[in-house]
């Protein structure tokens, strides 16, 4: 009887708020204030009350039991509801990279992508991407009589033995060259990085994914974006992934052309590249990409070699880079002045490093 009698009250409450309150947002927050109050039991003690007094905050879990019996299984709906927001999250930062404008879902051409959707299609040029062990977001995909040779560095990494051996041996090599092994540029790379977290970030020209899976492990970021041109590492890496057991739900896998990027602008929050930025063609073209795509106060952290440690060596490395470069296909470095200056030139600002022989570490950010 004093249940019935609680929900007569409650019952003219807000047919008394819904009568006297304003039209608008006090109406509102006054019908919502009396639909929220909590039920008393039996005892008269609400279940906040008894929280309070037992010294403990009621679990989430809690304050909707009573809701309905479904909800003491909710929970497993939650992640589902969060996992799947997060791969909108990063569908709705995807962009054709041809014109740039966001993608759209290929099946009714209009609304945003969805998890469902294994295709995606360019709201302006309509052409379509789809997804297999990676998003195929490059320019040419779908070509059928046209193919493009890269410059030899890339080219080499786009074969099964390099990306095989990328993880088992190469990259732990570059010790050599002054790199302070992948547990150190990692944590290096965190500290530049701490000001983005909880953001998105882009592990570019990640190979097999070494740094790509550490973020994810790391759970600093909501987003990883695991970036290379080469299939074959991408493959690797989703091999990697199923190997160690790491959930998809925060790492995505994109083929993209470092100088294309398939983002909409100021999307970002974070872009990393380990020992790429002298293998990819164009340094100046990839770093305007970069700035494109990163938020004001974005960070950009990227690692590389420096050919300054000769002195002597250096003019005459000056006279023969452009053959050097031409002939490897690689970008060589002759001070950290010209990272810096490049970086400059395309929006980016607050350049620091740190050096140890032939290596450097270094980042600037996105000019606010």
């Amino acid at each position: 009887r004093l249940d019935s009698t609680m929900a007569a009250i409650r019952s003219a409450a807000i047919s008394a708020a819904a009568v006297v309150a304003p039209r608008g947002f006090g109406r509102r927050r006054c019908l919502v204030a009396c639909l929220a109050a909590p039920a008393r039991g039996a005892l008269g003690v609400t279940a906040s009350a008894s929280a309070s007094a037992s010294g403990k905050m009621l679990p989430r879990s809690a304050l909707h039991a009573s809701a309905s019996p479904a909800s003491s299984t909710g929970a497993p709906d939650s992640d589902e509801a969060a996992a799947e927001s997060l791969v909108e999250a990063e569908l709705s930062k995807l962009a054709c990279p041809i014109c740039y404008y966001p993608l759209v879902s290929s099946i009714d051409h209009q609304s945003a992508p969805s998890k469902s959707d294994s295709s995606l299609e360019c709201s302006t040029c309509k052409k379509l991407y789809s997804k297999d062990d990676y998003w195929d977001l490059t320019v040419a995909v779908g070509s059928t009589e046209y193919s493009e040779t890269m410059p030899a560095a890339t080219e080499l990494f786009r074969t099964q033995l390099v990306s095989f051996l990328y993880e088992r041996g190469w990259r732990q090599n570059f010790i050599w060259g002054g790199f302070p092994g992948l547990e150190k540029e990692f944590e290096m790379a965190k500290d530049y990085l701490k000001p983005t977290s909880g953001g998105i970030i882009i592990d570019a020209s990640c190979g097999s994914g070494l740094f790509s899976r550490l973020f994810v492990k790391s759970e600093l970021y909501c987003l990883v974006v695991a970036l290379d041109f080469s299939e074959n590492m991408l493959k690797q890496c989703k091999e990697f992934i199923k190997q160690e057991n790491i959930s998809d739900e925060r790492l995505a896998l994109v083929r993209a052309d470092i100088s294309r990027l398939p983002f909409v602008s100021g999307s970002i929050d974070a872009l990393h590249a380990g020992a790429a930025i002298h293998c990819w063609p164009s340094p100046a073209c990839a770093v305007a990409e970069i700035s494109r795509v990163l938020r004001p106060g974005g960070i950009f952290v990227g690692s590389t070699f420096i050919a300054d440690v000769l002195p002597p060596v250096i003019p005459l490395l000056r006279i023969g880079r452009p053959y050097i470069d031409q002939i490897t296909g690689n970008n060589t470095f002759l001070s950290e002045l010209e990272l810096e200056d490049l970086c400059r030139a395309c929006g980016l600002v607050n350049f620091t490093f740190v050096r140890n022989g032939f290596y450097i570490m270094f980042s600037a950010t996105k000019a606010s």
